[in-house]
């Protein structure tokens, strides 16, 4: 396989999606600009200018007609993918940190962070049709969490929303009430701020990265956990194939033999790398 190097971006990447059809990439950087790339030979097809910080997050609607990314700025914005237009921009009190769009992209749950007097929360936001009809109104606000969300994401057919941050605690919430279902095991779960969260192609498990140096696959309904991954070094990112029985999972500090910070492992399920 040939690498692809794709130049564009001028301070660090934050995060990364594909879309659904697996031909454009987009990514996001603390220079406050996503950017969308041809996934198959790299070349940069737009850019989405308008925040006016860090880009922590961002996620793409199934039929790749709509962006939502989330910024250090206290907004979340929607986009239009083709033509890079901003559609509207939801506004908070705090950065937000983690957007996802909902199965059917008729909801968006956006994350903000803990800053200054107020407290980290989950909030779904309905996403409509037409820009012009479109509302800051949240349908749901989950709060009782301490410290940063990193991520949060829709479970099976949104009934639930998974959330994961500094706390170390994994927790599902019902989407219709804000009530906290279940949350991690203390023991079996991790022990330091968890950092990503990926989910499997059909909702079954997901996986967490976490600085406690371990990735855990968890199965969706009833959060047992399934198996731990131990690493050497704290993990910066995971994610899930979903093509092939593979884990990848990005562990912060140097590798020998290369040069940089990132080391990538690749896992079938029996744990052979």
């Amino acid at each position: 396989m040939r690498p692809i190097l794709m130049k564009g971006h001028e301070r660090p990447l934050t995060f990364l999606r594909y879309n659904r059809d697996g031909d454009l990439l987009f990514s996001c950087a603390k220079d406050h600009t996503p950017n969308v790339w041809f996934a198959d030979n790299g070349d940069r097809l737009g850019t989405y200018r308008g925040h006016n910080g860090a880009v922590w997050s961002c996620d793409v609607s199934r039929d790749s007609t709509r962006l939502i990314t989330g910024s250090a700025d206290q907004t979340a914005k929607l986009w239009d993918v083709q033509t890079g237009r901003e559609l509207f921009t939801f506004r908070f009190d705090a950065p937000a940190r983690s957007v996802e769009f909902a199965i059917g992209d008729g909801l968006a749950v956006i994350t903000t962070d803990n800053f200054m007097e107020n407290v980290p929360t989950a909030q779904v936001k309905r996403i409509a049709e037409d820009p012009d009809d479109q509302s800051e109104e949240s349908l749901l606000v989950i709060t009782g969490i301490k410290g940063r969300i990193n991520r949060a994401v829709w479970g099976p057919l949104n009934r639930t929303i998974i959330t994961a941050g500094e706390d170390a605690t994994i927790r599902i919430w019902d989407t219709e009430t804000g009530q906290c279902l279940k949350e991690s095991d203390k023991e079996q779960g991790h022990q330091k701020t968890i950092t990503s969260l990926s989910k499997s192609a059909d909702w079954s498990h997901f996986l967490t990265g976490s600085l406690d140096k371990s990735a855990k696959l968890w199965d969706t309904r009833t959060l047992t956990l399934i198996k731990t991954y131990v690493t050497e070094r704290p993990v910066n990112a995971v994610d899930i194939s979903p093509l092939l029985d593979h884990i990848l999972q990005e562990e912060i500090g140097g590798v020998k033999g290369h040069f940089g910070p990132i080391n990538a492992l690749a896992f079938n399920p029996d744990g052979r790398r």
